[in-house]
């Protein structure tokens, strides 16, 4: 296998059990990765990169972590994708860290409403979530600011949701959950926004038309340089990703949010995140949560 692991090559078929990852083979994944997502794996994370992919391996009758290797990182990019998605942990819930939504409800939709009241804001709000994984995260949003800044009283409401593993945002837009999931969300919400599965759907909830509406899911890479033209935001969520990252892939994560966030708008992190120094203009209103 070449240094850079990108030559071309015929796929050697699996005829026996798959050698262990070598110290080679991992730097090789490590530093792919990192290039391409911006995601440090670390070798406290090995057994997991061994752990998943091997069953992916095997799936595709390969010999070794090295000739995967080699086929993930020479032009096969529905495998690319496929890696990532078994690679990528897709851990959350609805109405995650409750502080973050009694902010909201306390301190951000008052002052929203009143602004509006007072013609200082328009009546729409735009929101982002930028690692939705599975969507709990979006819809918990969308449930929330549905019932607050209901459109009968003229208000419009977009969220993004974003995630880099296809396979989470592929759920996400389906929009589609366990029913054992439902006890995270609060009853009134559950009631108004959510639909019991019947029949094949049996076991299962999906969030309302309304609901659906005003959520558009895409896959995004946080380690791309550009956004795109997806505009600004009045929240950004990104919480609980960032953990990943090192220090300088995070910084340059954190400056392209923020491109994307209006005026006194408000960034969310994870309850174990936060800002460092370099970000002089972002003030911390509450643990994990900044503006500016």
């Amino acid at each position: 296998m070449s240094e850079t692991g990108r030559r071309s090559h015929r796929p050697v078929r699996y005829v026996g059990p798959i050698p262990p990852l070598s110290d080679r083979e991992f730097e090789l994944y490590e530093s792919f990765i990192y290039n391409l997502t911006g995601i440090h794996l670390g070798h406290s994370r090995r057994a997991l990169v061994m752990g998943r992919l091997a069953r992916r391996i095997r799936g595709l009758q390969l010999s070794s972590f090295g000739a995967y290797f080699d086929r993930v990182s020479s032009g096969d990019d529905a495998e690319l994708t496929a890696m990532l998605d078994c690679l990528l942990t897709n851990k959350t819930e609805f109405f995650r860290e409750k502080r973050h939504f009694d902010f909201l409800e306390k301190r951000v939709f008052p002052e929203w409403l009143r602004d509006a009241e007072e013609r200082k804001r328009q009546r729409r709000i735009r929101v982002w979530s930028a690692a939705c994984s599975t969507g709990e995260e979006p819809y918990s949003l969308a449930m929330v600011l549905l019932a607050h800044f209901p459109p009968t009283r003229g208000w419009s409401i977009e969220i993004l949701a974003s995630d880099l593993s296809s396979r989470a945002i592929e759920r996400a837009a389906n929009a589609m959950w366990p029913l054992e999931e439902s006890s995270n969300i609060p009853l009134p919400y559950l009631k108004q926004f959510m639909l019991k599965g019947k029949g094949q759907s049996r076991g299962y909830m999906k969030a309302d038309r309304q609901l659906r509406s005003i959520v558009s899911c895409t896959r995004l890479n946080l380690n791309d340089s550009d956004y795109g033209d997806i505009g600004s935001f009045d929240l950004i969520f990104c919480r609980n990703v960032l953990l990943y990252f090192d220090a300088a892939s995070r910084r340059q994560v954190i400056t392209r949010l923020l491109k994307h966030l209006v005026s006194r708008g408000y960034l969310f992190l994870g309850h174990a995140e936060m800002l460092d120094d370099s970000f002089e203009r972002m003030r911390r209103v509450t643990p994990s949560v900044y503006t500016f």
